[in-house]
């Protein structure tokens, strides 16, 4: 059985081949083998996870979810690779995957082959298999800014004072004025006219995933 699964992000213009050395990374964009969607994976809280960011026809609803509540709920921006683990000493992540075209949530790995392919495969119940290769279309995504300082931010005691400044408001120098930003210009990972899902690892489903 082919597993087909609906998925997205927007073609990147000037995308360009990948060195050899980021053969290993399954983050980026990524056109599913149907070509109606692209999905998104990165890193998010040290698994990896996956989202629909482009669609061929827009305004899928998720109308095959055996959830009744969800069966109305946009496919932009729904999340099918879910909390996927890097499996020791392979360049291989498994965990589950969620196929819109089916409401059927499966086991699932994905392998990187080469620097743009992705190979997916998924079973139900350890049978009923089946697998696609998808092609990149956007460059590795670095750890999401919201993650990496949520991990990064040392703690401070509880009831302990803040630290006083190393020098005084009169001894430092004056801040340079900032450049002035670019009108309509977004952030990495930000929501945008063009990117309307922006970074995958503040989407609701993600970002409160209890592990």
């Amino acid at each position: 059985m082919r597993l087909a699964l609906y998925t997205g992000l927007i073609l990147a213009g000037g995308y360009t081949c990948l060195t050899p050395a980021l053969a290993a990374d399954p983050t980026g964009d990524w056109r599913v083998a149907d070509g109606v969607a692209n999905i998104r994976v990165a890193q998010c809280n040290g698994s990896m996870w996956g989202a629909v960011a482009w669609e061929k026809k827009p305004g899928g609803r998720d109308e095959n979810n055996p959830d009744v509540s969800k069966k109305n709920r946009p496919t932009l921006g729904m999340v099918t690779l879910i909390d996927m683990k890097k499996k020791p000493g392979a360049d291989q992540w498994e965990g589950q995957v969620y196929n819109a075209q089916d409401g059927q949530t499966y086991s699932a790995t994905i392998t990187p082959s080469g620097p743009d392919q992705l190979e997916i495969k998924g079973c139900v119940m350890g049978f009923l298999c089946g697998g696609e290769t998808w092609t990149r279309v956007g460059p590795p995504i670095p750890l999401s800014t919201a993650n990496a300082m949520a991990k990064g931010a040392p703690k401070q005691p509880t009831g302990a004072a803040p630290k006083a400044a190393a020098t005084t408001a009169a001894a430092a120098p004056a801040p340079a004025p900032a450049a002035p930003k670019a009108a309509g210009a977004a952030k990495p990972g930000q929501k945008s006219a063009t990117d309307p899902v922006g970074d995958i690892c503040l989407l609701p489903e993600i970002a409160g995933f209890a592990h």
